[in-house]
């Protein structure tokens, strides 16, 4: 029989260190129970001790989540780790990761530490996360430029301590496949009790190696990976989860592992987080692209028509696509609505909510005739962040745009409850708009991305605009929807300044969260 490999994914805590891919709690919540449903083994929820926000984020996921297992970071220090007990008290199953860095510019330069101040946090930490859950992991940061006697003492001692993981994480995405391996396997084979504890691996990937160096550590005998959906993260992103999972699965030949993912949730659970995050999926992105299963080639295209397996190595339903079919239309009442909402791991808090998300749903089936799973996510997405922070609404607007005149826009905004009309030329309709809402906020913003992706196929599609602005070192992410380009344009410049508005919710993810 094969051993079980852990799917941990840490997209809600260290996918959300993308710059301004920051998630609400109910953001977070909608990710987890698509985790769950996906199947996932550890859910690592947040940083519990990075601000209250992130706090009752990862306490709701613990509350709500009951097959998989909720998980906070924690540094090893005292504070940290008890803010993390305390926000996974609810869970049915709680773990708590604690983690200090190990290598010698880390230790000299940002902890100040001697090795063994090292060693003793280490173990005094996992000490007290065992006050709060059996189920503690432990991370040596920067574990990549390590010295390796060092390594295999603090493991050593982290296991006599009751450590029950040992993850061992590529920080800043430095090693190859080779190496890595070859690391995972020394650390096994030197730190004794190793069989006494599940082998982790964390990698980045500034290389472009985070799912090679993974699946190389599976091969030298690590049973967890630490992956997220997309691959999202900071810097160029963490292990791809749906790579990683769907390598194991496709060559069972070489990999003596499997897992326990539902592989039809993959695609969903990609839509999803792209959706809350602003982070769109590049088309031929493995899996879960646009083009991962496309063939353009007449050659490639005779040759999957006369026997599928010429040119594919997996089916494209088993990863969940064609899965999310036509639903509803403008004739759908409200229960249907609510029924699809539920099937698709969407709950909304209060009846007011549910309302208005009705009432959007059946404004865009006036436009659009056919209304697909994404839609809903897209719609839901944009109502929620509409909830959260409504500073700046959108109330009206109207553009202009033609061959050989100067296109304009008019816009009327609520600010504060109070409405203020303004109106502006600009390169194109878009630029109108924006620099018509500007007249009104006058944010002092730097637009940095404007990103446009059809939610579904067809001329009628939504489009969804991603907008990210940047002030006063803040980054934040805007999202909206709508089968107007202009109209989700606006909505989506708009929800990035109420971002904005609304102020930081956590600390700078740079400090002490990387592992």
């Amino acid at each position: 029989m094969k051993e079980q490999l852990i799917i941990f994914d840490t997209t809600l805590r260290d996918g959300e260190q993308s710059p301004g891919a920051s998630m609400t709690r109910d953001d977070k919540l909608r990710i987890a129970r698509q985790l769950e449903r996906m199947r996932v083994d550890v859910i690592e929820a947040g940083f519990a001790a990075a601000s209250n926000g992130d706090f009752e984020s990862v306490r709701a996921v613990a509350e709500a989540i009951r097959e998989s297992t909720v998980c906070s970071l924690a540094r090893a220090n005292p504070r940290d780790i008890v803010r993390a007990g305390e926000a996974i008290q609810p869970a049915a199953r709680g773990r708590i990761h604690t983690f200090i860095a190990t290598s010698p510019i880390h230790m000299e330069k940002k902890l100040r530490m001697t090795p063994d101040q090292v060693v003793e946090a280490a173990v005094a930490a996992v000490k007290q996360a065992l006050e709060y859950t059996d189920d503690v992991e432990f991370s040596a940061e920067d574990a990549v430029r390590s010295d390796m006697d060092f390594l295999c003492r603090v493991f050593e001692a982290v296991i006599n301590a009751g450590a029950k993981t040992i993850n061992v994480p590529d920080t800043v995405g430095y090693s190859i496949p080779a190496q890595w391996g070859e690391r995972i396997r020394t650390l096994i084979e030197r730190v004794p009790n190793s069989d006494k504890v599940v082998w982790s691996t964390h990698c980045h990937n500034d290389l472009g190696l985070a799912v090679a160096n993974s699946l190389s550590a599976v091969m030298a005998g690590a049973r967890q990976v630490e992956c997220t959906i997309n691959g999202l993260g900071e810097r160029a992103g963490n292990a791809s989860l749906e790579e990683v999972v769907m390598a194991v699965r496709t060559r069972p030949d070489l990999f003596p592992v499997s897992t326990n993912i539902d592989a039809t949730q993959i695609v969903p659970a990609s839509k999803l987080v792209s959706g809350i995050t602003g982070y769109p999926v590049q088309p031929n992105k493995a899996i879960v692209g646009a083009n991962a299963f496309s063939h353009e080639s007449g050659i490639h295209q005779d040759g999957v028509l006369k026997h599928r397996e010429t040119y594919e190595i997996m089916r494209a339903e088993d990863v969940g696509w064609n899965a999310n079919r036509l639903t509803l239309g403008k004739l759908s009442g409200r229960n249907a609505f609510k029924s699809k909402l539920t099937e698709l791991g969407i709950e909304l808090e209060s009846d007011e909510a549910l309302n208005q998300a009705f009432a959007r749903f059946k404004e865009l089936a006036d436009k659009k005739r056919e209304i697909f799973d994404e839609d809903i996510q897209a719609l839901i997405s944009d109502e929620s962040v509409a909830l959260d922070h409504e500073h700046f609404k959108l109330v009206w607007m109207q553009s202009a745009s033609a061959m050989g005149d100067t296109p304009h826009a008019k816009v009327t905004l609520s600010v504060g409850g109070k409405e203020h009309h303004a109106e502006s030329d600009g390169s194109g309709p878009v630029d109108a708009s924006f620099r018509a809402i500007e007249t009104v906020v006058t944010s002092g913003a730097q637009l940095m991305l404007y990103s446009v992706n059809a939610i579904t196929s067809g001329t009628d599609a939504q489009g969804e605009v991603t907008v990210r602005l940047s002030r006063d070192a803040r980054v934040v992410n805007g999202q909206g929807a709508d089968t107007d380009i202009v109209v989700a344009s606006a909505k989506a410049y708009i929800s990035a300044l109420n971002r904005l508005q609304a102020g930081p919710s956590k600390l700078n993810p740079q400090v002490g969260e990387n592992v």
